[in-house]
């Protein structure tokens, strides 16, 4: 199976220097206690395992096509005594055939510009989230690739695939009947769009 574009797997250290505490990101988010969680392109965990802490005792079903970062992830979770995040090996293009059950909140995080048919994953997407759930996309900036950097370094996809807010909403909006509900601004370099089901 291929993966989406652009969408490798940087490690912890790089992440840090973008999210410090990736807990707040996902609270500023709207994920809260008791909710159940999947995370698509989880890696090695650095959003799922904070999103298992948060909704504990709910579920995070941590979803990523590449086995060797999910033994990662359920190691750092056996290290951080955390029972709650179930490793989900499989194509996030089959949403509704990967996760075992509906989700209240689905978290799309920096890979949502590599989606070859976004179109149809956001269908998908509809398909797996509880009425009343959320989807919650988090992408980079429009800002040119050479302008965002970490450790002086450009990071991040390409500039001409990066998307606008008003771009990926009406992605999501003409795809779905999910409805927009707020903006958050996620510094220095990406936003977050949250969408209820």
């Amino acid at each position: 199976m291929e993966r989406f574009q652009n969408t490798g797997q940087p490690d912890w250290d790089w992440w840090s220097k973008l999210w410090p505490t990736p807990g707040a990101t996902l609270r500023s988010l709207g994920i809260g206690a008791d909710e159940s969680v999947a995370e698509v392109g989880c890696g090695s965990g650095y959003f799922a395992l904070p999103a298992a802490r948060i909704v504990e005792p709910g579920s995070v079903y941590a979803l990523d096509l590449d086995e060797e970062l999910l033994a990662e992830l359920e190691h750092l979770a056996d290290q951080q005594d955390i029972e709650n995040v179930v490793p989900v090996h499989g194509d996030a293009r089959n949403l509704t055939a990967v996760l075992p059950e509906r989700v209240d909140t689905l978290v799309v995080a920096n890979t949502f510009h590599g989606i070859d048919d976004q179109a149809g994953f956001v269908r998908n997407a509809f398909q797996v989230i509880e009425p009343g759930g959320e989807l919650a996309i988090i992408n980079w900036h429009e800002r040119p690739r050479e302008t965002t950097t970490v450790e002086a370094e450009p990071r991040g996809p390409p500039t001409g695939r990066r998307m606008t807010p008003g771009d990926t909403q009406e992605t999501v909006r003409s795809a779905s009947e999910f409805v927009f509900r707020r903006h958050v601004d996620l510094p220095p370099y990406h936003y977050g769009l949250v969408f209820e089901r």
